[in-house]
């Protein structure tokens, strides 16, 4: 593994590692206020946290060249587009999620949700991206560790199992949408730009359907502020910076481990028990990625044969 992949799977890992935690912040949050003000909000302050990096890290990167010397480089109607697309999929994605965790259990949404890693693969056919066979393993190694890890009962589909399904669909489209558009635009740029697409969007759902109250907000301060600052102003934008340069199949593994964190989140902080059943799963889960990480990455021929096209 290269350095530049050791630092992409670190901050991937990070991102799925605070993802894995926020479910405590969710939770908690709930008994405050409804789930779209808590979209709203989380999502503005992720936003506006966001927006002295975007100043800061703006000085350093003028409109010109990408670092691979192909395309203009923060060109304002790839911001705008990409910003729009990231943040339309980000609010589909959690609304979705908030929405059908209602109406089925909590292991079941996260399973469920955790699917975008079949389903990347899956849309990247329709893109041209190639996927290699040993990676097409890592993704059904990683399906069976999330059954063992989320699932508990029998397995159908109800209301609330189809609104998270059509979730976990928008969560890949938003992983191919920031693949498409990290080595374009500026990553801090585009995080911030789509947590405020997604905060004005949730807050549009929040006046509609709920009543929110200061002082309730006010009173979950602490899990918003989780939410906000760390699950999104820091971890979606570690998500489009460790996506630079990375098969966005193999990011969907590195950020389902999520579903392994949550997990060992509750046993070390909840004192929450750990069946045998669940320790499989995340291993099989960490085999998956192990495997994924030393597979050859076939879109390389690719890009080294649209090269030699190219020239004359």
């Amino acid at each position: 593994m290269s350095a530049k992949h050791s630092k992409n799977f670190i901050l991937l890992f990070l991102t799925a590692l605070i993802w894995g935690v926020a479910f405590v912040a969710q939770s908690v949050a709930m008994d405050y206020i409804g789930p779209y003000t808590f979209n709203a909000v989380r999502s503005l302050l992720g936003g506006i946290v966001l927006v002295p990096c975007v100043f800061f890290f703006g000085r350093k990167k003028k409109t010109g060249k990408n670092p691979a010397g192909t395309t203009a480089y923060d060109h304002p109607r790839d911001m705008v587009i990409g910003g729009l697309l990231c943040g339309i999929m980000l609010f589909l994605s959690t609304t979705l999620q908030q929405v059908g965790i209602q109406y089925t259990t909590v292991a079941k949404a996260g399973f469920i949700t955790a699917l975008y890693i079949i389903l990347v693969p899956i849309l990247g056919i329709f893109l041209k991206k190639r996927v290699s066979f040993q990676i097409w393993i890592s993704v059904v190694i990683a399906i069976i560790g999330l059954y063992l890890l989320c699932m508990k009962g029998s397995f159908y589909l109800g209301q609330g199992d189809f609104l998270v399904l059509i979730c976990s669909l928008c969560f890949a489209l938003h992983i191919l949408v920031i693949d498409h558009f990290t080595d374009k635009v500026s990553g801090v740029k585009l995080s911030c730009i789509q947590f405020f697409v997604s905060g004005l969007l949730s807050s549009i759902l929040m006046l509609l359907f709920e009543e929110p109250v200061l002082s309730e907000i006010l009173a979950a301060w602490l899990p918003i502020v989780y939410g906000g600052v760390f699950s999104s102003g820091i971890a979606y934008t570690l998500q489009i910076i460790g996506q630079k340069g990375t098969d966005p199949t193999i990011a969907s593994l590195i950020l389902s481990l999520e579903s392994v964190v949550s997990v060992l989140a509750g046993w070390i902080l909840l004192g929450q028990a750990l069946s045998p059943r669940e320790i499989l799963g995340c291993l099989l889960m960490f085999g998956a990625i192990i495997l994924a990480q030393v597979a050859p990455d076939p879109n390389k021929g690719a890009k080294r044969d649209s090269l030699k096209d190219a020239l004359p």
